[in-house]
């Protein structure tokens, strides 16, 4: 292994360990706010369920599909170094400003800026870069996983209204507390099986650039390990400063809409996850508590607060892969 092949894998562990603490919100929120678990109990419940994925999923369809945003011809280590710093650097701006953007966006954004950089310099047209087919379907969903999640935390949470109408509400506050564990633990355990996949894509592409690998080589058992654990290990350190944003700042939130909510959210990353679409944790829980609200009245919703997330969401894409680009560039001068 080379200097740079071994800084571009440290890169990518430690961008994989500020995912999980920038987006440990989306596992911890609801169930901290509503008070179910303390902030402690909840980061090493949903760290928990982060690595247990490990041990589940062995189908890589997402990091497959991360793997092939940019064509070979156009990947260096370089492209991937560019990629990894502006991703990390878009990762801790959002965290700074308590804006739950996607960690999996900023690091699409930042791998495909580099690439069609690189594809300028040598002479070639910036989209020539591009696979246009697994970019496409990430867009699409950068709309379509919120709407998804949104949808289905409102049947969910109208279901249960209704199937707990006649319900004491102090003995279904009991109950709801207890299964908020049960949905706060598969909402993890997606979180961490389709956005631990992101960097196993990222690092495995690395070796082959580096020509450790062959494209007909099987991804090393190290990976996977690595990634989950260093995404777990995020999620521990919590990233208490997006949790207030998603917990309490869109719709307040009580155990029953807490499972509600993360529900709608595991079962959308699941189904996503099963097409090999990698799509964004924040957006998809957003979404699902949006639904919640909505099952209530419109005006539950906070809407200034989900509008300018949604231009966070709108810009990360584009500002990551202008980062990376410039970030290449001066790489590059060197």
């Amino acid at each position: 292994m080379t200097a740079l092949l071994v800084i571009v894998i440290a890169l990518a562990i430690i961008f994989d360990f500020i995912n999980g603490f920038h987006d440990a919100a989306n596992s911890i929120a609801t169930v901290v706010s509503t008070k179910v678990l303390s902030p402690f109990m909840a980061v090493l419940w949903a760290a928990a369920f982060n690595f247990l994925a490990y041990f589940v999923i062995k189908d890589h369809k997402v990091a497959n599909t991360i793997a092939k945003t940019v064509f070979e011809h156009y990947i260096t280590l370089q492209v991937i170094l560019a990629g990894l710093i502006a991703a990390i650097t878009w990762n801790l701006i959002t965290w700074w400003f308590s804006i739950p953007s996607s960690s999996s966006h900023t690091l699409i954004g930042g791998f495909a800026g580099a690439g069609m950089t690189n594809a300028v310099f040598m002479g070639a047209n910036a989209f020539q870069a591009i696979n246009s087919g697994p970019i496409i379907k990430i867009v699409i969903f950068i709309f379509l996983a919120p709407i998804i999640g949104s949808i289905i935390g409102y049947l969910i949470n109208v279901a249960i209204l209704h199937i707990c109408k006649n319900a004491r509400p102090s003995r279904a506050e009991i109950w709801f507390k207890r299964l908020q564990l049960v949905s706060s633990g598969a909402l993890s355990f997606a979180h961490g099986g389709n956005d631990a996949q992101k960097v196993m894509g990222i690092i495995y592409v690395s070796l082959i650039s580096a020509g450790v690998l062959h494209h007909a080589d099987s991804m090393p058992g190290w990976i996977p390990l690595t990634c989950y654990a260093a995404i777990a290990l995020g999620t521990m350190s919590g990233g208490w400063k997006i949790v207030k944003t998603m917990g309490t700042k869109i719709t307040k939130i009580t155990p029953l809409e807490g499972v509600s909510a993360e529900t709608a959210g595991a079962l959308t990353l699941y189904i996503t996850e099963a097409f090999g679409i990698p799509v964004s944790t924040t957006h998809t829980l957003t979404g699902s508590i949006i639904g919640v609200g909505l099952s209530k009245r419109i005006s539950a919703v906070r809407w200034g607060v989900t509008i300018n997330l949604i231009w966070a969401w709108v810009i990360t894409i584009p500002v990551s892969a202008v980062i990376a680009g410039a970030v290449f560039a001066i790489i590059r001068s060197f």
